[in-house]
């Protein structure tokens, strides 16, 4: 049974357990539903046995050897997949997420930071390159890698090349794909690292329609349960948890497939010049205007926020739940402003 029918399922037991609102004392009433299936590990309900059936599900659909679901974030992804990995000598971008170097420091890893290319032409960092991991394990002499692909502006790493790189040289490889969970089902974005990596870890949140900080962790090798508890809660949310396992199986159905094409054939009708190896990132610049100035007009003239800026180019981030409408506005004022 999957975790989403056994919350559904009507309890007839008398429960004297957590958590203490019992499922009608509602403080915020809008919440009703959700305090409804809240539930704890009581043999009324038995949600754990529901969370790993839906986890294995989901093991599948992915291609993983393990896929477990996160409540509290990729940061939550990264420092399991270091703890679980063992590595003692870890490369990570010195640009890159605090998770990162945080979760080598729990780990009592020895840290070893790289520097990753400047694209002149758009202000954001290119992606590492396979002979760019070969060289840094060559001279450093690394166990472990933490690559973040795609970066925040959608430029991907050739993931396989570097698994293939990694295994050569017996280097864990771990890529922080926060950015990347829409890649798995669409073979018009960039190449997912989940069947590469040793661990990859995907933001549901950021674009895959998830709630904030819904987050999955996939893992080829060492299975990360253990290392997982040591930093999680003993008290998870299970609705939350059901809403990965439903954003899973969204995104996997035709349904979802062709919500995603619809958004990618959306974004390709905005006909302008794009940045980046990722579509859902629409990076774009104007010759005579800085990306800082062209974010600013965005936002006062045409109501429009952007996710990141720098003083060359300006990324406005699209995932599987931007309307169509929003991306006619978004034309339209592009065309104003000369695109």
């Amino acid at each position: 049974m999957s975790l989403i029918s056994i919350l559904k399922k009507k309890n007839n037991k008398i429960l004297f357990t957590t958590p203490s609102h019992g499922g009608k004392f509602c403080i915020f009433h809008k919440f009703y539903q959700w305090y409804k299936s809240d539930i704890s590990e009581v043999d009324a309900y038995d949600p754990q046995k529901g969370l790993n059936e839906a986890e294995k599900k989901a093991s599948v659909i992915y291609g993983t050897k393990y896929t477990k679901f996160l409540t509290n974030g990729s940061t939550s992804g990264i420092i399991a997949a270091i703890l679980a990995s063992g590595g003692k000598k870890i490369l990570i971008w010195n640009n890159s997420h605090p998770c990162h170097k945080n979760g080598c420091k729990l780990a009592g890893a020895e840290i070893i930071e790289y520097n990753l290319q400047l694209d002149e032409e758009w202000g954001v960092y290119k992606a590492i390159t396979a002979e760019e991991v070969q060289t840094l394990i060559q001279n450093t002499g690394a166990d472990t890698i933490i690559i973040t692909t795609p970066s925040y502006e959608g430029f991907a790493a050739n993931v396989k090349e570097i698994s293939e790189v990694c295994k050569k040289h017996n280097v864990t490889f771990i890529a922080d794909e926060a950015h990347g969970a829409l890649y798995p089902f669409s073979d018009r974005l960039p190449e997912s690292a989940v069947k590469h990596a040793d661990f990859t870890v995907q933001s549901l949140h950021k674009t895959a329609g998830g709630l904030n900080p819904t987050a999955l962790l996939h893992s080829n090798s060492i299975n990360p349960t253990e290392a997982l508890a040591i930093i999680s809660t003993t008290s998870p949310s299970y609705p939350m948890l059901a809403t990965i396992e439903a954003n899973i199986n969204y995104l996997n159905s035709s349904r979802g497939r062709k919500a995603l094409e619809k958004l990618i054939n959306n974004i390709e009708s905005l006909n302008i010049p794009r940045g980046g190896d990722d579509i859902t990132k629409i990076l774009i610049k104007k010759a005579g205007i800085s990306g800082y100035d062209l974010s600013e007009t965005l936002f006062n003239k045409y109501g429009i926020e952007d996710e990141r800026t720098n003083n060359i180019s300006t990324m406005l981030l699209c995932g599987i739940g931007t309307d169509t409408n929003n991306l006619n506005k978004l034309k339209k004022a592009l065309n104003n402003l000369g695109f």
